[in-house]
């Protein structure tokens, strides 16, 4: 894949015809476009789960449209317990998720310990599409890298499986 046709995120997940993986590693993140909610939740109690909602909206419609066509949307979370309030804050908004087809499962870390796992976040798209997720060491984006290096696919898939096989889906796990 060349650097000069580097295809979106929404490029790849709405090229996508079997399956798109997403795995989160990090115990908080700091993305600017999501600073304002979790500063909201953190004194309210309060976060935005309204699927229509200008938060929301725009990633449930893409989720939306990419199941209607028939895709596996999973995503999977590596969590350190006792959780962050930043991994409580996520939790609370995981039903639009689960609402817009993503199926979500949550580990506990410390399953973890014998899995090979990548060095970043990733999204994997049919297997062969590999979508880093850089963070710098605060949680703010730090830009994205996009492979279609089979040793990297096949890593990824393998830590995704290793993981979703141990982990508790959304609806059980209990913070």
């Amino acid at each position: 894949m060349s650097s000069t046709d580097t295809p979106t995120f929404d490029e790849l997940i709405e090229a996508c015809t079997r399956s798109a993986v997403h795995l989160e590693m990090r115990d908080a993140y700091g993305v600017a476009d999501e600073a304002a909610d979790f500063e909201r939740w953190r004194a309210t109690g309060e976060r935005d789960t309204d699927p229509a909602s200008e938060y929301w909206a725009p990633w449930v419609d893409l989720i939306s449209r990419t199941r209607a066509r028939g895709v596996v949307v999973r995503r999977a979370r590596i969590v350190s317990e006792p959780v962050t309030d930043y991994i409580r804050y996520e939790h609370a908004g995981t039903t639009v998720n689960v609402a817009a087809g993503e199926q979500v499962r949550w580990l506990p870390r410390r399953q973890a310990s014998d899995v090979a796992l990548p060095g970043n976040d990733f999204w994997l798209f049919d297997g062969q599409v590999v979508h880093w997720n850089h963070f710098t060491g605060d949680g703010a984006s730090a830009g994205a890298e996009i492979t279609d290096a089979k040793e990297a696919a096949k890593l990824c898939a393998s830590a995704f499986e290793a993981v979703w096989d141990r982990a508790i889906p959304h609806d059980q796990y209990k913070l």
